[in-house]
């Protein structure tokens, strides 16, 4: 089974795993509750699969805080 999008194409995008696995989970429970997607097509049916491409397409960031063991997780809404 492949799995899109690639791990090296998302770290291209978020350097850490940890943060990669977190913001995802969050982001597919908030279209999961919502139903609401920043992609008009994807090629997932899973909510995890949806907020990862969202974020290889740079609907879905993360920034960095000053105090760096807290992020800021934001979506991006430049449709």
């Amino acid at each position: 089974m492949l799995l899109e999008p690639s791990i090296d194409k998302l770290q291209t995008k978020i350097n850490s795993k940890y943060t990669l696995v977190t913001l995802s989970a969050k982001r597919a429970r908030q279209i999961q509750d919502t139903n609401h997607y920043q992609l008009e097509h994807t090629q997932s049916e899973k909510f995890v699969g949806i907020a990862l491409e969202e974020i290889l397409a740079d609907k879905l960031t993360c920034e960095e805080t000053e105090d760096s063991s807290q992020d800021l997780y934001s979506k991006n809404l430049s449709e």
